[in-house]
This record gives C-alpha cells, structure tokens and sequence, in this order.
C-alpha cells in the first residue's frame, strides 16, 4: 500500500480501504483459483495495482465513461482502475469463466457497484465504450481489429477515443505493422522502481 500511497497521495479513505483490501483477497481467492502466479501475489501492489494505475497517470476517466477491459485475467487493469475512478463505468471480460468469478467475488467484496465482470470473448461483444484497456494480451494489431468496432465516436477526453495498452520490452516491430498512428507512454517516466524501467503504455486512437 506504500507504493499506491507514494504515487497517488490524494485518494479518499475509501479509495485507500479499498486498495488495502487487495491484498488480502488476492491472497485467499489465489489459492482456490490460481489467477497471479506464486511468485507475483508477493508483489501484487507494485507488478498488478500499480502497474493496471500507470494507466491512471496517462488519462483520467471521467464521470460516466464507459471502459472495457479485454481478458482481465484475475481483474487487471479493470479492478485497480475502477477504485481510482468509481464514477466511470467498467465492463471486466475474459474467456476463462473461472478467473471470471474470481473477479467477481472480488468485485462484490470491495463494493464496486461500477464494475460487471462476464464470460465472454471480445469479439462477440457489440456494445460501445470510450475506451478500451488490457494488459498485454496479444500483440497490438490483432487486438485493434478484436475491438475497433466497440469504440464509441463520443469522445469527451483529452485523449480521442480508443485503446488504452499496457506492454513491456521493444516495441518497435509491433508498433510498425499498426496502420495507424500511435503514442508510447513510458511508465519509468511516472514510477521510479526498476519493474517499471520498460514498460509502457500504449495509446492508439481509434
């Protein structure tokens, strides 16, 4: 909880509770369902929260947005994100049904009535939203053709409308085949710790 505290000093007590929670409740539901890896649920604040937050430092999501998170795995970056901003609305899918309910009874624990977490691939789904976020999930131009269509035209941010995408290492290769253009956000800008030294994110307009 430090490291959430030392990056973002300005969170209600709520907000705090809620990332305090974490914790504990990632520990118990990854021991019935293995969502993180053993080696990560000791590093859950800095590798899994803080991380998902790097996405909090390039845009903040106002009241009313609507963000879908593609194969949110064990709730990331969707269930850190809809702490920050409990006013935005979040759609958490993944093919797995069982990381599923764990999202979900993680969700129903701290209270995230912004959150809905379902079984679903994303290329079934057709409702809209002002943008998308994952981490890492497949390479970068695969995953804009999964969910061009979902991408609302209402865009009221300082960012357009689009893909919000947490990546590590040199994305050079990848970005080259996108056929649009794109903006790198580097997370060693905003986070000091060595995790972060080649991690991004990556903003691509839609």
């Amino acid at each position: 909880m430090e490291l959430i505290n030392k990056y973002f000093p300005d969170l209600t007590a709520e907000q705090r509770d809620k990332f305090g929670q974490m914790e504990e409740l990632y520990q118990f539901w990854n021991a019935k369902v293995n969502v993180i890896s053993r080696q990560d649920i000791d590093t859950l604040y800095e590798r899994h929260v803080l991380h998902s937050l790097g996405i909090a430092k390039v845009l903040e999501f106002k009241s009313g947005t609507g963000i879908l998170d593609v194969g949110t795995g064990g709730g990331f970056p969707g269930i850190p994100l809809a702490i920050m901003f409990p006013k935005a609305q979040f759609h958490l899918v993944d093919s797995i049904g069982k990381k599923i309910r764990v999202v979900q009874e993680i969700a129903a624990a701290l209270n995230l009535d912004n959150v809905k977490a379902e079984q679903v691939r994303a290329e079934k789904l057709e409702d809209s939203y002002e943008f998308v976020v994952s981490r890492a999930v497949t390479r970068i131009t695969p995953f804009v053709g999964w969910v061009r269509n979902n991408v609302s035209k209402n865009s009221f941010h300082s960012l357009r409308n689009g893909i919000l995408y947490l990546k590590g290492g040199d994305l050079t290769e990848e970005l080259s085949e996108l056929k649009q253009k794109s903006k790198v956000y580097d997370l060693s800008a905003y986070f000091e710790e060595d995790f972060f030294e080649t991690k991004k994110v990556v903003y691509v307009p839609l």
